[in-house]
């Protein structure tokens, strides 16, 4: 006994599966041949596993590349409509004990910020030196700021003396959330100096969105 699976067995015995079942019932297999035919098992789930993963990552870059077509001009009205989302969505928002707060904004998706920095310049014409730029990262990143700063330099442009004030987060062993290490760079808060009024209009955009739909909306 050679420890060969039924499929291996049909390759060279061409009978049915069932007919080869009733011959073999009755047969054992040592350790060896069993620890062979399992290595055979878990090298086809692999094998099989890959081909799926290659699938859904072909299926994957087929959907995003007809996307694209559906993007071909952003006009200015549209970015001005995009940053009064995510203002809506991520900013900082008036409360009762702070009326004046500023027009501000903070994410860790570098490509939001991207988006947010874009709609302040071309929409308010806000430079860099009219913001104050913060970063909340988790205190175990600590040993890796110098790779923190270099990724938001290339994201978003921002180099490490670009930043007011550093914010590192205390540990809470309770916490169910996992940090990818070489994936978190921490989140950028984005507030624009003596913006008080500039907030307000930008809250009354988002009021004057709402109360649109909810008069026009069957």
């Amino acid at each position: 006994m050679e420890g060969k699976t039924y499929m291996e067995i049909l390759r060279e015995v061409k009978v049915a599966r069932s007919t080869l079942s009733l011959w073999l019932r009755d047969v054992g297999l040592s350790k060896t041949q069993k620890q062979r035919i399992t290595k055979k098992r878990l090298n086809a789930a692999k094998k099989g596993g890959a081909k799926k993963k290659q699938i859904r990552v072909d299926k994957t870059k087929a959907i995003e590349e007809a996307a694209a077509h559906d993007i071909q001009h952003i006009s200015k009205r549209e970015l001005w409509l995009m940053g009064i989302m995510l203002y809506w969505a991520e900013g900082l928002k008036e409360k009762r004990s702070r009326p004046s707060i500023p027009l501000g904004f903070g994410n860790s998706d570098a490509r939001m910020l991207r988006i947010y920095l874009l709609w302040l310049g071309e929409i308010f014409s806000i430079r860099k030196k009219d913001l104050r730029i913060s970063l909340y990262i988790h205190e175990t990143s600590k040993h890796r700021m110098s790779d923190v700063f270099e990724y938001w330099r290339r994201e978003i442009g921002f180099k490490e003396s670009d930043f007011s004030y550093i914010y590192f987060k205390k540990h809470n062993p309770k916490t169910n959330r996992i940090f990818y290490t070489d994936r978190y760079f921490g989140l950028v808060d984005v507030r624009v100096k003596q913006s008080t009024d500039l907030r307000r209009r930008v809250e009354g955009w988002v009021k004057s969105i709402d109360e649109y739909y909810l008069n026009n909306c069957e």
